[in-house]
């Protein structure tokens, strides 16, 4: 069965990697089929094991390999057409969209987050099927308040966010 990992934290402050390395890593943990979409550590491959078992696999040989405590989020191709259909979201080349992997109820704490922070003009967020959509104004997103909170400690093994349009360009790789 074909997945998608989606690597929290890389190649941003100061935890940089080469996809090449990482998709060798995966290899030599028994994935195949190995392929990585942009450099925010987005690994699509191939394995017949459970989530569970390969969130394991993968996290322990991420971190034995880099030195890092790894956090990663695995989808099936289902659920990324899920995601990507399921954007409430119009384009607007003046807006980002976002969307967020992470542990189940992620998208609860995070509308709670949203509904308490300082709003930008055109700031919007919404739950559609379980899975949190954040959209702001190009320019705006490490400034919000939002976004501020998104880096927080405590969200770090929760969850990792992607540009809707990288979901876009993975389904075209799966």
């Amino acid at each position: 069965m074909k997945h998608c990992a989606f690597l929290r934290g890389v190649n941003v402050k100061g935890t940089n990697m080469k996809m090449a390395e990482v998709c060798q890593v995966f290899k030599e943990a028994g994935m195949e089929n190995v392929v990585s979409i942009l450099a925010s550590g987005n690994i699509i491959f191939s394995s017949d094991k459970t989530t569970d078992e390969l969130k394991k696999i993968l996290e322990k040989a991420m971190s034995d390999h880099f030195s890092y405590e790894a956090f990663l989020f695995i989808k099936s191709q289902e659920e990324i057409e899920n995601i990507w259909n399921g954007n409430p979201f119009e384009k607007n080349d003046n807006l980002h969209s976002y969307t967020f992997v992470g542990n189940d109820g992620i998208e609860k704490i995070l509308m709670q987050e949203f509904e308490n922070a300082s709003k930008t003009e055109n700031e919007d967020a919404k739950i559609v099927n379980n899975i949190f959509y954040w959209q702001i104004s190009k320019g705006n997103t490490l400034d919000s308040t939002f976004g501020k909170i998104l880096g927080k400690k405590s969200l770090k093994d929760q969850l990792t966010s992607r540009n809707i349009n990288t979901f876009e360009k993975i389904l075209k790789k799966f």
